[in-house]
C-alpha cells in the first residue's frame, strides 16, 4: 500500500495539482481577510522586514484580494508589474497542468537572454517603485 501512495506523490499531475490546490486553499483565506487592514494572519514580506524597501512582488497579497473583489484599479496600484506577469504566470501552471495530467513531466525552457530580461524589468521596477 505505501508502495501505492509513493507513486501517486511521483505522478507527474501531483506537483501542479498541489500548487493548485495550495493556490485556492490560499485564495479562500484571503478572500475573506482584508490585508489592507492589521490584525490578520499573513505573511510579512522578509525582504522588506529586512531592509524596509518594497520587493518586485510587495502587494501581491494586496492585488489578489482587490482583483478577488473586483477592485481592478486598486490592484494596479498594489503591483502594476505582478498585475501584468499574472496571466503569464497561470498560463504556465495550466500547462504544467495539463501536461501533468496527460502524463508527462514539463519544465518551462527559459533560454538565459529571457532569464536575464526577466531579472532586468524585476530589478528596474524594485527600483522605480522604491525611488516613488
Amino acid at each position: 500500500m505505501a508502495e501505492r501512495g509513493l507513486s501517486t506523490l511521483r505522478h507527474p499531475a501531483a506537483g501542479p495539482l498541489a500548487v493548485a490546490a495550495a493556490g485556492l486553499a490560499g485564495a479562500a483565506y484571503l478572500y475573506g481577510t482584508n490585508p489592507h487592514e492589521p490584525g490578520h494572519l499573513l505573511p510579512q514580506c522578509p525582504f522588506r522586514y529586512v531592509t524596509g524597501l518594497l520587493c518586485p512582488a510587495c502587494g501581491g497579497t494586496r492585488m489578489v484580494y482587490d482583483l478577488m473583489h473586483g477592485q481592478f484599479t486598486a490592484a494596479w496600484h498594489d503591483n502594476r508589474m505582478l498585475l501584468l506577469a499574472a496571466p503569464f504566470a497561470l498560463a504556465l501552471l495550466g500547462r504544467w497542468a495539463f501536461e501533468g495530467l496527460r502524463g508527462r513531466r514539463w519544465r518551462p525552457g527559459l533560454k538565459p537572454r529571457t532569464q536575464a530580461l526577466i531579472l532586468g524589468i524585476a530589478v528596474t521596477w524594485t527600483i522605480v517603485r522604491n525611488l516613488h
